[in-house]
């Protein structure tokens, strides 16, 4: 969510034996994704929020191993509760802090402190990947800057989320989703009724977007130096992401220089491609792009065949140029039946369609609970819950996405002395 937050293989480089603790414990995550795509890559993440953690929660499904870097209070979203956020509820941890942060370790440092940007460092020389949503700024003043990383490090990934992307007199401002993805591209104004205030969006939307984009970029890196390459730069902002999801619009306003009409739902260029209410006050979305395909079956589904050999409406243009009185009749249709009516209605016609469901519906939704999307943390302070599982599925590696976030700061020696730190370097660095 927000950009700018903070105040060769993953074993190799390491000169120190690990304890046996902590040989246990990597020894076990080993078997556990023995098949794992990146079961050999070490990532340090040194972000907050959402867009860059959920790329490391991707990375870590994925079966890398990643190592969470926060101040020793802990980042803001560890500490927010469902309550806080308007929910009743009594539930004493961060859902959306467990979703991004699943399956990661967990080292507290204090980066204004000169022994802590050091242990850092010698962290980072076992690393494959370094991920961040620290300003470029910031980066520079901490020596954790692509070119400050990689003058040493040339087969090191770095990959930077930012709001407004790395150059220009903005590289520096700091960004939620909403304000670079979603306000500024034009969004925000298009998904709106023409009379309405713009849309607020929900939270974290174009923040797993840019995830997306983080964590392609960063596999590809990873390809590219396992073919004999170097490492390189990832660099993915709010703003491009945002620009890149409302592309259809854009690539016509870009090739046109013209406005981006508008979706008037009493009269949209092809009512076929459009929402209506039904009697119980549900609506139903229509999707039927090719008109002319879907038009005889849409009619026969809403027992309306009529309406395919009325003069108004016999193709496409025609119902272009008749919309507003085909939406009054189609409307007039929908509203006759409850929204369950229209699902066993539709059932066996070739068309395009889905329910507008509340968020609430969803939890229950049998396809969702067929496919697997949500998975069950068994977590060792809260109990178990569900949360949501990664946008894809693989035949061979099973994604286990159902492992706690970590404890804040349960890794940290651990992780400095598998990196090679002495008792006094640990020390030093944990500020003890």
């Amino acid at each position: 969510m927000l950009a700018g937050s903070w105040t060769g293989s993953g074993l190799r480089g390491h000169n120190v034996t690990p304890t046996a603790r902590s040989l246990s414990a990597r020894q076990l995550r080993r078997r556990a994704i023995v098949t794992a795509p990146l079961a050999d890559i070490r990532v340090v993440e040194i972000a907050a929020f959402v867009a860059a953690p959920a790329a490391g929660a991707l990375l870590a499904d994925l079966g890398a191993e990643v190592i969470k870097v926060e101040p020793p209070e802990g980042e803001l979203i560890r500490h927010s509760r469902p309550r806080h956020h308007g929910f009743r509820s009594d539930f004493d941890g961060s859902p959306q802090f467990e979703m991004e942060n699943r399956g990661k370790r967990s080292l507290t440092l204090d980066l204004t402190r000169e022994a802590a940007r050091e242990a850092l460092l010698k962290l980072i020389d076992s690393a494959d990947v370094v991920l961040t949503n620290m300003l470029p700024g910031r980066q520079r003043r901490f020596g954790l800057d692509t070119e400050s990383l990689r003058a040493t490090r040339p087969r090191l990934i770095t990959a930077t989320l930012t709001g407004y992307g790395k150059r220009g007199d903005e590289a520096d401002k700091p960004a939620f989703d909403y304000a670079a993805a979603w306000a500024r591209t034009g969004m925000m104004d298009l998904t709106r009724d023409p009379a309405a205030p713009p849309a607020f969006q929900r939270p974290g939307m174009c923040d797993h977007a840019a995830a997306l984009a983080l964590t392609s970029g960063i596999l590809a890196a990873l390809r590219a130096r396992d073919s004999g390459g170097e490492g390189q730069d990832i660099d993915v902002s709010l703003l491009q992401t945002g620009l890149y999801l409302l592309g259809n619009d854009l690539s016509q306003t870009l090739a046109t220089r013209l406005p981006v009409p508008m979706h008037v739902r009493e009269a949209p260029r092809n009512p076929l491609w459009n929402h209506y209410r039904s009697a119980d006050d549900r609506w139903v979305m229509m999707v039927m792009i090719d008109s002319p395909r879907y038009w005889g079956p849409f009619l026969r589904a809403i027992d309306c065949v009529e309406l395919e050999v009325d003069p108004r409406f016999v193709g496409p243009v025609e119902r272009y140029r008749n919309s507003a009185e085909l939406v009054k009749l189609l409307d007039a249709a929908f509203a006759a039946r409850t929204l369950a009516e229209w699902e066993n209605a539709f059932e066996g016609h070739d068309i395009i369609w889905a329910p507008v469901r509340s968020i609430e519906e969803t939890l229950d939704d049998p396809q969702i609970r067929a496919m697997r999307y949500f998975t069950t943390v068994d977590h060792p302070q809260l109990g178990p819950f569900d949360t949501m599982g990664p946008p894809l599925l693989m035949s061979s590696h099973p994604m286990p996405a159902d492992r706690p976030a970590p404890v804040l700061g349960a890794d940290a020696e651990a992780v400095l002395r598998e990196a090679g730190l002495s008792d006094a370097e640990i020390d030093a660095a944990l500020d003890r």
